[in-house]
């Protein structure tokens, strides 16, 4: 039996060569978050939408979150203290950054609670959205493994990742069975 997955994308839905969609293309029977509008961000709808897709998905659900889809599951996961089987969360940005996107700010403040489930978080050492320092706390306070993508930018398409096989590698750690290692 296949672990059910979860895309859930940032701003904007993650474009055709985002790694998310070519993992999502690569795995047609992956779902991907459903929300009412990409550009204008309203946590409560994304939390909604959150909720309606890992019921449906069930516990063992994996999530694959992007940017502002960190920020989300970690308020769903707060909020709801539900279960997953784990949690991919890559380049986490910082609501408290000049950069961040002023139609997000319903996803500030930054959930301060453990996550209560297995999460990896990787972070790039030079993402507009967010330091390395403040990727690094939040790991630290989700109960998060933190990994560095090294200079990678906001490791989205414009990052040149392609189908990032170094994501896909970390994700599969997450797919494992329970008990064995990949």
């Amino acid at each position: 039996m296949n672990t059910p997955v979860l895309i859930v994308p940032g701003i904007g839905n993650s474009g055709p060569q985002h790694w998310q969609s070519l993992w999502q293309h690569r795995h047609p029977v992956w779902q991907r978050l459903e929300v009412p509008d990409w550009e204008r961000p309203v946590l409560g709808d994304w939390l909604t939408a959150l909720d309606h897709s890992i019921t449906r998905l069930g516990p063992d659900t994996v999530v694959v979150a992007h940017s502002l889809g960190c920020l989300a599951v970690a308020h769903w996961a707060n909020l709801r203290q539900s279960s997953l089987r784990g949690a991919l969360l890559v380049a986490v940005p910082d609501p408290d950054s000049p950069a961040f996107p002023a139609e997000a700010g319903s996803f500030a403040p930054t959930p301060p609670h453990a996550l209560p489930f297995a999460s990896i978080m990787i972070g790039s050492h030079d993402d507009p959205y967010g330091s390395t320092t403040y990727s690094r706390q939040c790991a630290e306070r989700w109960g998060s493994h933190w990994v560095s993508a090294g200079a990678a930018g906001h490791l989205n398409a414009q990052s040149g990742l392609g189908d990032w096989p170094f994501g896909q590698a970390l994700l599969d750690t997450l797919l494992a069975p329970p008990g064995q290692l990949r």
